[in-house]
């Protein structure tokens, strides 16, 4: 009798196209491990990547605006979530494979710094070899998570992940939707919240968003993703023109007004200071360093080990360390 993941992977080949991965003809996991009864390799994987520790810290990581005031402000986490629902519905509809999908687009930013890309900046120009967040993502799972055991995730799951922004190599049909999902999520939700802000006003986006997208979070999405649905195919991820150029259009007008805007950047310029004086710290006293730091610095070097354990920092602790380290706790006369 067949089991669940058997009944699984036999459903995928009725609904998985052509261009999608099929979980049975995965490359695999970098250490074998025997497969799964129930779940498909991609959904271990989507269940790793929701069970570590990286993901949970995401609920306390900067999306866009430093420290908001407010509830309703997304996070890297509900960010990750956004996502991950855009690209599994793309996937679904142009018959990928889901799971995969799911896996790389919760994965996909697991490696971001505090304070958003203020954090990904100043890591770069502290750590001599340099800091790209997709790379820091994938040495997440394959490094740093159980206990630098790693989460041995699959190849395709992992590649995904570390061409989640530039695309600079080829991989699945399922990490371009990540991709692509990854921009339509945050140019529509920091939208959102630039107006939650007052950053700008409902109307500010240019006309030929409102014309062609829509004015409302729900109508944008819904029309990019319908755009992208009824002109994807054969192995190609597309827009229509119009939709590409108004796309285009809105992503510009979001740099120019929102993630370089003075009011709602006016905090970064302290970001680097705080980072870099976290991890000069720990660079300089590596015996303060968690346990498992100290290993990673053992085996890969002490300031990689230092960057990662800065890197992963939530904004909260990174604050709440750099008070512990470099201001004068209170004192009182007994």
């Amino acid at each position: 009798m067949s089991c669940p993941r058997e009944i699984r992977e036999k459903a995928e080949e009725l609904i998985v196209c052509e261009a999608g991965i099929l979980a049975r003809n995965s490359t695999g996991r970098r250490v074998f491990e025997p497969e799964c009864a129930i779940r498909t390799c991609f959904q271990r994987d989507v269940d790793r990547i929701t069970h570590c520790k990286a993901f949970r810290r995401l609920k306390h990581k900067t999306q866009v605006f430093l420290q908001p005031e407010g509830d309703h402000y997304r996070t890297r986490l509900t960010h990750t979530l956004e996502v991950s629902r855009i690209a599994r519905t793309i996937s679904r509809a142009l018959g990928l494979n889901e799971d995969l999908t799911e896996a790389i687009a919760l994965g996909h930013d697991l490696g971001h710094t505090p304070f958003g890309h203020a954090g990904e900046r100043a890591l770069d120009g502290i750590y001599a070899e340099g800091f790209r967040h997709y790379e820091q993502s994938l040495r997440v799972v394959d490094r740093l998570e159980r206990d630098g055991q790693g989460l041995n995730l699959c190849l395709e799951t992992r590649m995904g992940i570390l061409n989640h922004t530039t695309g600079e190599m080829k991989t699945t049909m399922e990490a371009d939707v990540v991709r692509l999902s990854d921009r339509i999520a945050y140019i529509n939700h920091d939208l959102d919240d630039a107006e939650r802000a007052g950053i700008l006003q409902p109307g500010d986006e240019p006309a030929v968003v409102r014309e062609r997208i829509g004015k409302r979070n729900s109508e944008r999405i819904n029309a990019i993703v319908t755009d992208v649905i009824e002109n994807s195919g054969g192995g190609t991820l597309a827009m229509s023109p119009g939709m590409g150029l108004a796309v285009d259009e809105f992503t510009d007008f979001m740099y120019s007004n929102v993630y370089k805007n003075p009011v709602a950047k006016g905090e970064e310029k302290k970001v680097e200071n705080i980072l870099w004086g976290i991890w000069e710290y720990y660079v300089n006293h590596p015996e303060n360093l968690p346990q498992d730091y100290r290993r990673i610095a053992e085996a890969d070097g002490l300031e990689r080990a230092v960057t990662d354990y800065v890197s992963g920092m939530t904004d909260s602790f990174a604050m709440a360390t750099y008070g512990d380290l470099f201001i004068p706790a209170a004192w009182r006369v007994k």
